[in-house]
């Protein structure tokens, strides 16, 4: 018997030694294979380099084991990679232009505007920019509109039909399943509590949607208009005539397109235009390898720092399972990584990257806190991307200078907080019955099995308006204004980043690189190199439990589509903290 156990215990650790060898193995073989795919291929002579407009445009690009191995899968679009890939380019004497495929590409107004003034900003060098597309989305013509030349394919689709914002509303589906949303709120303008309590949009949230998509669209069409050779009054009436359904010829009449083709005359353009043979191999470099190649860099000690804060701020780290992929700012970690740039002496400036429509009050207050620290010590320049609103806004108004692109949506300086009452579902639909022994009046609050009682509710508004005074004071004192006067442009209003430069909330349009020569010169210096902040997670960690949800996420963003985002959102509510400094729920412009 002794044998017998001895024999089968010897067997068992043998099988747990070779399944951890093989996995071991097996990382390995993986790891080459991802070493292999992430080294850019050197650049040969008279190259062309190639972006593809697909996919949902994100700050910087989020590489996971899944999305490496399967090309086919829905990915996103980096705007950090698209744009150092064109600075590269620019500079590099064997990439002679650029080819532009657009495709499905969904990206915020103001991250495409930046694309676009980058793609310009190529053009100055002299060197080429084609576009083609079998479809071409609002956003993708948007930006293609730069290109020389445009062209559609034969049979193809082209969007310019203007812009929608399609809020979806959840207040009937809460009653009918017994929910009741608590809200208190401070701005009439501060519309992200409205799915939960309305059934449409109020006046107020209508109006300022209105102006903004307004201007937004207003800002489209002038730039297409300079760039096309055509007058915004033609522009504006192609909005209205269904773009997307109709004959191509139709483009092509009114001078959207340069011409209407097939791939395959696309490349035969672009070896022309590169001075190839028809029988010659057209040489393409991915805007991956581009952004990747290498740049030579005259050796100093001053560094501009660039940290990205980007997605919803949140108090605590991401929230398992579905929808943890998506990126988020969290407080804590985000405080210790502005302490560590503001003891950095090699550190002689901080430009910071904010595109988040808010979050949570408590981590905004503590990283503007860390902000303000951190300009005590050396220069901080604020770059808005695509939205840097109510949270993004709160912990950007404390910097030495802001700036914007104009479509960029900013503002909603407001509070709100927003609990659920559930007895109606929890007892008269399920059934369940509640007691309680409490030792103080107040020791329940909060509990979603009963509503908030009168003193209740207005403690609650209480809180909820010293955190608005709070916020108003932070914005009068980085912007210099009286508070009085910030709180008659606040009241939770979301304004464009050219109507915000109107009111005081904005120092200067620009895009990123603008940002980081404002904060070269505010620290007076004029060598130095641009060092990007915090680092990207390699794909191997953490890759034992988050590849799944990585693919789990990928599959739902391409059934979902626009949807995906309210979906995580709502699904997410309960790990928020109570009181929000956040946009509209969801703009969901179109």
């Amino acid at each position: 018997m002794k044998e017998f156990i001895k024999y089968t215990i010897a067997t068992v650790v043998g099988i747990i030694l070779c399944g951890i060898i093989m996995a071991v193995m097996g990382i390995v073989s993986v790891a080459g294979i991802v070493a292999s795919e992430n080294m850019s291929s050197p650049i040969e002579d008279k190259s062309i380099l190639h972006i593809k407009l697909d996919g949902q445009m994100e700050e910087r690009s989020n590489e996971t084991l899944m999305s490496i191995l399967d090309d086919e899968g829905n990915q996103t679009f980096a705007l950090e990679d698209a744009l150092n890939a064109l600075r590269k380019a620019k500079e590099n004497e064997k990439i002679l232009g650029v080819y532009l495929e657009a495709g499905a590409l969904g990206a915020t107004p103001a991250m495409a505007t930046e694309l676009r003034h980058a793609i310009q900003d190529f053009k100055e060098s002299g060197k080429f920019v084609y576009a083609y597309g079998d479809v071409f989305t609002k956003s993708a013509y948007y930006i293609c509109s730069a290109a020389d030349k445009v062209y559609l394919n034969k049979i193809g689709m082209l969007d310019w039909s203007g812009l929608a914002s399609q809020p979806i509303f959840f207040k009937d589906v809460l009653e009918k399943i017994g929910v009741k949303m608590q809200v208190f709120k401070v701005g009439t303008y501060k519309s992200a509590v409205e799915p939960f309590i309305c059934s449409e949009m109020s006046d107020a949230n209508r109006e300022q949607v209105t102006s903004f998509l307004t201007n937004i669209w207003s800002n489209f069409q002038k730039e297409v208009a300079e760039s096309r050779g055509m007058t915004v009054e033609t522009l504006d009436a192609l909005a209205d005539s269904m773009t997307i359904l109709s004959d191509p010829e139709m483009s092509l009449k009114n001078g959207l397109i340069d011409g209407l083709c097939y791939l395959n005359e696309v490349k035969s353009d672009l070896k022309k235009a590169a001075g190839l043979e028809e029988d010659d191999d057209l040489k393409l470099v991915p805007m991956a390898d581009m952004a990747k190649a290498e740049t030579l860099k005259d050796k100093t000690e001053d560094e501009i720092a660039v940290y990205y804060a980007y997605g919803e701020i949140v108090d605590k780290a991401k929230i398992p399972g579905m929808g943890s992929n998506e990126h988020q700012i969290e407080g804590k970690e985000m405080t210790k990584d502005l302490q560590k740039l503001r003891k950095d002496d090699d550190v002689k400036a901080v430009v910071i990257r904010v595109n988040s429509p808010g979050g949570s009050a408590f981590a905004s207050e503590q990283i503007w806190k860390e902000v303000t620290l951190l300009k005590e010590k050396k220069p901080v320049v604020i770059s808005m991307g695509g939205m840097a609103a109510s949270g993004g806004y709160y912990i950007s108004c404390g910097a030495d200078l802001i700036m914007a692109e104009p479509t960029t949506l900013t503002g909603s300086i407001g509070i709100f907080g927003m609990i659920p009452d559930a007895s109606e579902l929890l007892t008269q639909k399920i059934g369940l019955k509640f007691d309680m022994v409490k030792t103080h009046e107040m020791s329940d609050f909060g509990a979603i099995y009963r509503p908030f009682n009168e003193g209740e509710a207005s403690l609650m508004q209480a809180h909820v308006n010293k955190g608005y005074e709070l916020f108003t004071g932070r914005v009068a004192e980085g912007r210099h204004m009286p508070q009085d006067d910030v709180k008659k442009i606040a009241e939770g209003r979301v304004w464009t980043g050219e109507q915000a430069m109107e009111l005081g909330l904005v120092d200067k349009m620009g895009d990123l690189d603008d940002a980081i020569l404002m904060a070269a010169d505010l620290a007076q210096t004029e060598k130095y190199s641009v060092g990007c902040y915090p680092a990207p997670s390699p794909w191997y960690e953490n890759i034992l439990n988050k590849e799944k949800s990585s693919y789990l996420e990928s599959e739902m963003r391409s059934v979902m589509g626009d949807y995906y985002t309210t979906f995580t959102r709502i699904r997410n509510l309960c790990h928020q903290h109570p009181i929000q400094a956040r946009i509209m729920f969801d703009p969901n412009i179109q």
